[in-house]
């Protein structure tokens, strides 16, 4: 049997219903004898607050706790298979319903097994409830602590920096208030999930907590030109994949109307889904490890450390939504990362092949591998008649005549030498946001196509675009 002893305050519940539906926070516009199936979801996962009177987007409707609906609601429960005892308080307008994580899960009411899943309740089949079974870990990794870590070392910008993604205002609310609200603190410490987070120096308290960023040259590990480790919070490791990401490959450019539109060889949805599933689904309590983001002339892998989670075979994979870590899930949820994104491995699939791009595949093996193919055909698309970017980098104009083929990076390039024939490597880098490794590959390939050469000295020389076949240079 589940027993509750949590109570919540107004400005508990007010904090709860700024911050939104979540794993552990459902909004119900009024009493219906559904909310069992809440109840037991709840049981099943990490426990939750049922907000009675609250509307989906969070205006107050108000409902009443009289002692009918108080016998109602505490029947409903007791009928649960096994038994759970909710507690029960008239908050303000809002009835509070706390409904503890549950010791002798899986906990089922009438109408069958539930479980939350981010913000929402969902029925669960027979492969999620024998896994439910299998992953029985009584303290998961992100629930554990990190001796020695005190609320003293969690970062206020961090909080600031997730509230203002989420779009959650917490105005004045303590930190170690909104941590708890957000089921990654206790009364005395913050939990792994906070920390990763949170903590002002992640990497010092979780040493696997770190991502490596590569670019290679060519489609094997032997040649790294641009690299990057990034030992900070889940959601900075996040960002600074997708920028990485978006640095190192190609994009044309479309021009409808007045408006611009950047697309990229791999659709970035697909590329951003890829990552927060590696963020959300690595085992942390494996330690020397790190999701990787490595990026071939011909595919772009992602992998994190941990295979499957106990009970899920290769057959099901892409069938059934897992979260081997419910709270960092939670948190990415409520970032609008999960939410936005969204699409899980047959979408994936999808979305490449309507890109006209061979169908990504998926290794569980220790690490999890995802591998998205490159198209070797996209940069030979021309850009649209008339597409114009302005004087800061990027091409004023078409590369007519020349080799067709060129990524971004490459057309950048020969407009910086057509302004300035001695410009420099370093200068190049600064001026496109890549590194001078990356330069010199760029302007390699530019010569190997025929495009570019070097006349004179290293240091006294300078750059010349060559003259296509009608004798004429690239009009920018």
């Amino acid at each position: 049997m589940a027993s509750a002893s949590r109570t919540v305050t107004a400005d508990q519940v007010n904090l709860l219903i700024r911050e939104g539906e979540g794993l552990t926070v459902e909004f119900k516009e009024q009493f219906t004898s559904r909310i069992a199936e809440d109840i037991v979801a709840f049981a099943n996962v990490k426990g939750g607050t049922l907000l009675l009177g609250v509307r989906d987007d969070g205006t107050i409707r108000g409902e009443r706790l009289v002692n009918n609906l108080k016998a109602t609601i505490n029947d409903v429960a007791r009928n649960c298979k096994p038994s759970i005892s909710v507690g029960l308080a008239q908050v303000g307008e809002v009835v509070a319903v706390v409904v503890p994580e549950g010791t002798e899960k899986p906990y089922a009411c009438s109408s069958g097994y539930y479980r939350r899943l981010d913000g929402t309740t969902q029925k669960m089949n027979h492969d999620e409830l024998r896994m439910m079974f299998a992953e029985n870990d009584p303290m998961p990794f992100e629930e554990k602590t990190v001796r020695g870590f005190t609320f003293d070392d969690i970062s206020k910008a961090k909080i600031n920096a997730f509230t203002k993604e989420a779009d959650i205002r917490i105005g004045r609310t303590a930190a170690p208030d909104f941590l708890r609200s957000l089921n990654v603190a206790d009364a005395a410490k913050v939990k792994n999930a906070g920390i990763l987070f949170f903590a002002k120096d992640v990497h010092r308290h979780i040493h696997q907590a770190q991502m490596t960023l590569l670019a290679f040259k060519g489609t094997n590990r032997l040649h790294i030109y641009d690299r990057r480790d990034v030992q900070d919070d889940l959601l900075t490791q996040f960002n600074e994949a997708v920028a990485f990401l978006k640095r190192h490959l190609n994009v044309r450019s479309e021009i409808h109307g007045v408006n611009r539109k950047d697309i990229y060889e791999i659709p970035l949805d697909v590329l951003r889904e890829a990552v927060v599933n590696a963020i959300m689904h690595r085992d942390y309590s494996i330690t020397g490890t790190q999701v990787s983001v490595e990026i071939y002339d011909d595919r772009v892998e992602i992998i994190n450390p941990g295979g499957l989670p106990k009970g899920l075979s290769r057959r099901k994979l892409g069938t059934i939504s897992i979260r081997r870590n419910a709270v960092i899930a939670d948190l990415f949820f409520r970032l609008h990362k999960v939410e936005r994104i969204g699409m899980g491995i047959q979408k994936m699939k999808e979305a490449m092949i309507a890109s006209g791009l061979r169908e990504p595949t998926f290794e569980p093996n220790e690490f999890f591998r995802a591998v998205f193919y490159r198209s070797p055909e996209f940069a030979m698309k021309e850009e649209q008649p008339g597409s114009k970017t302005n004087a800061s980098g990027l091409v004023d104009g078409l590369v007519s005549g020349l080799v067709d083929g060129l990524v971004e990076n490459q057309r950048r390039l020969l407009v910086l030498i057509k302004e300035n024939p001695r410009i420099s490597k370093s200068a190049m880098a600064k001026a496109i946001g890549i590194s001078t490794t990356a330069i010199d590959n760029n302007l390699t390939r530019l010569k190997e196509k025929g495009i570019l050469r070097r006349v004179g000295s290293t240091k006294g020389g300078h750059w010349e675009i060559m003259k296509n076949k009608s004798g004429m240079q690239a009009d920018f």
